[in-house]
């Protein structure tokens, strides 16, 4: 890769990840219920997420891709239910001054696993890179270092925009005090059983 299509495809990246997406929603809402510490536990999963398409993209296993279409199918679904789930859970979930810093612990795992699912959870990924990156670079001709590079600019594009948005979220979340926070939790709740049921009607 030159410094050109780097700079382009950084620039490019950066770009798709400030825009309002699923993952946005996820990671400010982990962020503003739990702490910064868990928004950034959702963009690990994310950008994980996110160099498992890429790995596939730059493969060149579009054939892989549809073979998985079943895998792909199972994935969407599992990570509906897991949201709703845990929507469920924070919605009945009654903040006491006592166990607000152990649930907050305990679901530094749930965190990260939203984010992965989130992003596994839409097949459509693997076809977009598939079709952007030839943009920027010879996919027949891609070597180890330009996978690296690619990989290291998606970390720091993706992963520094949702860092981002957690640490606003996590900000806002100072100001508001104790009595509202069983009021977050309903709406992070409501916002995770949403997104989860986006993933189930969203087409495949």
């Amino acid at each position: 890769m030159t410094l050109s299509s780097m700079m382009a495809l950084f620039a490019s990246m950066l770009v798709l990840a400030v825009v309002p997406s699923v993952s946005v929603l996820a990671v400010i809402t982990r962020s503003a219920t739990f702490g910064f510490i868990h928004g950034v536990f959702t963009t690990i999963g994310i950008v994980l997420g996110d160099i498992i398409f890429i790995l596939i993209a730059v493969a060149g296993l579009a054939l892989v891709v549809t073979a998985m279409g079943q895998l792909f199918f199972l994935i969407k679904y599992l990570g509906a239910a897991y949201l709703i789930g845990l929507g469920i859970r924070l919605c009945r979930v009654t903040p006491q001054p006592g166990e607000t810093l152990a649930i907050a612990e305990s679901s530094l795992l749930s965190s990260f696993l939203t984010g992965l699912l989130i992003t596994l959870g839409d097949q459509k990924a693997t076809l977009f890179y598939l079709g952007f990156f030839p943009a920027f670079l010879d996919i027949s001709q891609i070597s180890y270092i330009d996978i690296f590079t690619v990989i290291a600019i998606a970390v720091v594009a993706v992963g520094g925009v949702k860092l981002g948005y957690a640490l606003l979220a996590d900000r806002a979340r100072v100001f508001i005090d104790y009595r509202t926070q069983k009021n977050m939790n309903i709406a992070a709740g409501i916002i995770m059983i949403v997104v989860g049921l986006f993933l189930i009607v969203k087409p495949a």
